[in-house]
């Protein structure tokens, strides 16, 4: 008889959202997240010691409310997952310090992973195993990162990320900008569904002949932030009224244009007939019919997990966990330090040779 998958036990501290899963191979048993946005949201951006103390309140219900919608004890974990970077340092300790204490109070296996990778993984939890090598648009408010996938568990290859902001950081930034409230991605998608995106046309970030050779996949956002800027102060210096929507559309049809040429040319380049987009920024609008165009248009499938998996929660970290664990690869130490820059070749953490 085949032995049955692990039951993997994920935790997700990375930023401001307490994520606990439970994973089965391919299949989710149970989930819970615990947000602090509404905690930040005053501030108008992350506070680091906010998030971490807000991590140590919702622990322990977080991980008792995963195992009781599951209907089962922590005895019944097989093996304990938790990002180990990349994310706020006082975040990431947290979790880690967790699941070390529930890796050796009950004998499991540990599996310190990348949060990062974890955002592409989780799709196999709604649309199965990935073909032979796929490509992974990681899109979030920290990361815009192009990886191609030949192993979610042993084989990712980092092709391009960003220089400076990301696009969900961008968003936030000209949301800023715009005195629309915190976070700002999701206003500025209301209102771009609403406006002309070839209203305005700001500028696309190295794109240009001369940057193909060496950042032919690198992402820049700063150049657009600054261009909105100049647009929006040079409208109020006239005395002319905002159009937020246009505004809006303009900018976003910027980002997602570039976001898009850019992987689908991987793509190609790269001979990969299916494209999987992650992250909490692939919630956007505009970047997902863009997106669903374009792969039509070059015969690429694209899968795109529901706006639930977008955001941090503990699934992705199952889910990546569960693949590391079924493809026998060595479990971290309990020692492992966590690593809020932690590069994309690293998809779990190894033990010293």
């Amino acid at each position: 008889m085949p032995v049955a998958a692990p039951l993997v036990l994920g935790i997700e501290t990375s930023c401001d959202e307490t994520g606990v899963a439970l994973v089965r191979g391919n299949t989710l048993i149970a989930e819970t997240v615990a947000s602090s946005m509404d905690e930040h949201s005053r501030y108008g951006g992350i506070i680091p010691e906010i998030a971490s103390r807000a991590h140590l309140e919702a622990m322990v219900p977080t991980v008792q409310s995963c195992m009781a919608e599951a209907g089962l004890n922590l005895g019944a974990v097989d093996a304990i997952a938790v990002t180990a970077g990349p994310g706020l340092v006082g975040s990431l300790n947290v979790g880690a310090a967790a699941a070390k204490a529930l890796a050796l109070a009950l004998g499991r296996p540990l599996y310190g992973v990348n949060h990062v990778i974890g955002h592409a993984a989780v799709d196999q939890l709604v649309h199965g195993d990935f073909p032979e090598r796929v490509m992974a648009l990681i899109v979030s408010g920290g990361h815009s990162s192009l990886l191609l996938v030949d192993d979610i568990a042993t084989d990712v290859t980092e092709l391009g990320c960003t220089l400076d902001d990301a696009a969900g950081e961008a968003f936030d930034k000209v949301g800023r900008l715009l005195n629309l409230p915190y976070p700002g991605g999701p206003h500025i998608d209301r209102l771009a569904r609403e406006g002309n995106p070839k209203a305005i046309r700001f500028p696309r970030g190295l794109t240009a002949a001369k940057f193909q050779e060496q950042h032919a996949y690198d992402f820049s956002f700063s150049g657009l932030k600054t261009a909105v800027a100049r647009w929006v102060e040079g409208e109020r210096d006239a005395g002319h009224p905002l159009n937020l929507p246009d505004i809006a559309a303009s900018f976003a049809e910027a980002v997602v244009d570039v976001l898009t040429a850019k992987t689908i040319a991987a793509c190609r380049r790269h001979e990969v007939d299916t494209l999987v987009i992650g992250g909490g920024f692939s919630a956007n609008t505009q970047l997902r019919e863009m997106a669903e165009r374009r792969c039509a248009e070059a015969g690429i499938a694209l899968r795109i997990p529901p706006i639930r998996y977008c955001t941090d929660n503990g699934a992705m970290i199952a889910a990546l966990g569960s693949a590391v664990a079924r493809a026998n690869v060595a479990p971290s130490p309990l020692d492992f330090g966590v690593d809020s820059s932690l590069p994309l070749t690293t998809i779990s953490l190894q033990p010293q040779a």
